[in-house]
């Protein structure tokens, strides 16, 4: 039996492009050159037939490590909670008031970017604290 070594996180969303540009930003991921022949992305959309023009984008780790992200366009909006979602690791081997203080820091700079503040869920001596939040098109994540 292989095992998997890469895989994609896809996400159904109106604005593939822009929810695209919002996760770089969020991951300091990179959007891949245009294909061969084209300049720009736009350049390739426009050969495309109208109903498929804008119809995904992605983005990927430029380490290479961490998973493609691929958008998709869907016509039916977010309706319920997502069953899986991403958690952005900014705090990793943080306690207490360093690691409470880099997350808030971190939501501030998400906010900026669009996205919406959920909560923040504080350490309870089991737990330590994250920032659940939505992105730009409602998407669940957490900061932790």
């Amino acid at each position: 039996m292989s095992v998997i070594k890469k895989f994609q996180v896809t996400f159904d969303c109106a604005e593939p492009e822009r929810l695209a540009r919002f996760w770089c930003e969020v991951l300091g991921y990179l959007i891949p050159p245009p294909p061969e022949g084209f300049t720009t992305w736009e350049d390739f959309n426009r050969t495309l037939p109208p109903e498929e023009q804008g119809s995904w984008f992605a983005c990927s780790d430029p380490s290479g490590v961490g998973p493609r992200l691929y958008f998709q366009r869907v016509p039916e909006g977010k309706i319920v909670k997502n069953r899986v979602h991403l958690d952005v690791r900014v705090g990793t081997g943080l306690v207490g008031d360093e690691r409470l203080a880099t997350l808030e820091a971190e939501c501030a700079r998400l906010v900026a970017l669009g996205a919406t503040h959920v909560q923040t869920l504080y350490a309870d001596g089991e737990n330590e604290s994250c920032i659940p939040m939505l992105d730009i098109e409602g998407n669940e994540f957490c900061i932790d």
